[in-house]
């Protein structure tokens, strides 16, 4: 099997549910709803809908925000969940005793679920920048962009 190499992306954080206990169609069904929203639109939305999968997957959508917050140093408001996914976990299998001294099979299935992260401002920046340059009668020798780098506690790199 050829594994394929991640490239390290330096705006996005993850937060990884292992096990929940719930079935993965249902928890399908919730993340549906909040993929490519905002973080606190999804909060919103996973606050008020009336399904029991909700609360595990708004503590993941907080935990990738406080990871994101924390380790990178984001800012909440330019977070957008931009990728939400469930696999099949586990199944466990149980007996219950029956009448007769005969069992009943008892499934009880798992997910885990993945919330990525991203943070938009770094591209809103470029946008602009690309939208200073289009204008007319703009030099490019004038411009100064300076991005500050999380990594190397406030380093500063030029781009002309």
């Amino acid at each position: 099997m050829i594994k394929k190499k991640k490239k390290k992306s330096y705006t996005e954080v993850y937060a990884l549910g292992q096990y929940i206990s719930m079935s993965a169609h249902k928890a399908r069904r919730v993340i549906d709803q909040i993929r490519g929203r905002s973080y606190e639109e999804a909060l919103m939305i996973l606050e008020l809908m009336p399904y029991r999968g909700c609360y595990p997957i708004f503590k993941l959508v907080y935990s990738a925000a406080a990871n994101a917050s924390h380790n990178k140093g984001f800012k909440e408001t330019n977070l957008v969940i931009s990728k939400a996914e469930v696999n099949q976990g586990n199944t466990v299998k149980k007996l219950k005793p029956r009448a007769r001294g005969r069992s009943y099979p008892i499934k009880r299935s798992t997910c885990h679920i993945t919330i990525v992260l991203e943070d938009i401002s770094f591209y809103q920046q470029y946008e602009e920048y690309l939208m200073y340059l289009k204008k007319p009668g703009c030099s490019n020798e004038n411009i100064n962009l300076t991005c500050y780098d999380t990594y190397s506690s406030g380093g500063l790199w030029d781009k002309k």
